[in-house]
């Protein structure tokens, strides 16, 4: 062999030595120090949801205490019949705090004609008519020529003088009624311990006291 082809084989040898040391490089597992560290040793798994996983689902809920019942407190059934004739009927029977309309002769008979779309029988159309006419709100409109009114509220007959001297005595009877009853019940409010003790030397008082006049029954108006 030649030195020429000896000096080629040199320069292909030498050109290709680092193309053999590459691989060496390559052989070495990749990642090899990540390897090493146990994956996720400092990355632990998340819990989910944190407090919220934790917390029963649906605890708060459970432990609400429910809203006791709503106990129906019984209706006067006379409030229910009035509340229907002035749903019917407001212009003969205006809402509180409207003042109240003399009524016409007859409009009882009027009214029972009306009993099934009221849904009221006669003894209840007569109940609640006797109790809208009974009271302060009404003695008060049952003035001298003043017009009475029919369910419409159209104007039919007018009061009487005889028939406006009685309501002013219902009004007054009424007041009267009142004011001794608010007087009674201030008396019994009074407390005992008012009264000055007797002395120990002395023989102790009755203590029996006057008794309280019962108040009268005072008929007051329906509030509508």
């Amino acid at each position: 062999m030649g030195l020429e082809q000896l000096a080629a084989i040199r320069e292909l040898l030498i050109k290709q030595a680092p193309e053999k040391a590459a691989p060496k490089k390559e052989s070495r597992p990749q990642g090899a120090e990540k390897a090493r560290r146990p994956q996720g040793a400092g990355k632990g798994p998340r819990p989910q949801g944190g407090d919220k996983g934790q917390r029963a689902q649906g605890s708060d809920k459970g432990q609400r205490p429910q809203r006791a019942e709503r106990r129906d407190t019984p209706v006067d059934p006379v409030v229910v019949a009035i509340s229907r004739l002035q749903r019917h009927f407001p212009k003969a029977f205006p809402k509180n705090p409207a003042p109240k309309l003399p009524l016409k002769l007859g409009v009882l008979a009027d009214l029972v004609q009306h009993a099934q779309a009221l849904q009221l029988d006669e003894a209840q159309i007569k109940e609640a008519v006797k109790t809208w006419c009974d009271g302060r709100r009404y003695w008060t409109c049952m003035v001298e020529d003043a017009p009475r009114v029919d369910l419409n509220g159209e104007p039919n007959g007018a009061v009487t003088a005889n028939e406006a001297r009685h309501a002013k005595r219902m009004a007054s009877r009424s007041a009267s009624k009142n004011a001794a009853r608010a007087k009674a019940e201030k008396k019994a409010e009074a407390p005992a311990a008012t009264q000055a003790p007797a002395p120990a030397e002395q023989a102790p008082a009755s203590s029996e006291a006057p008794a309280a006049a019962a108040p009268a029954d005072a008929s007051a108006d329906t509030p509508t």
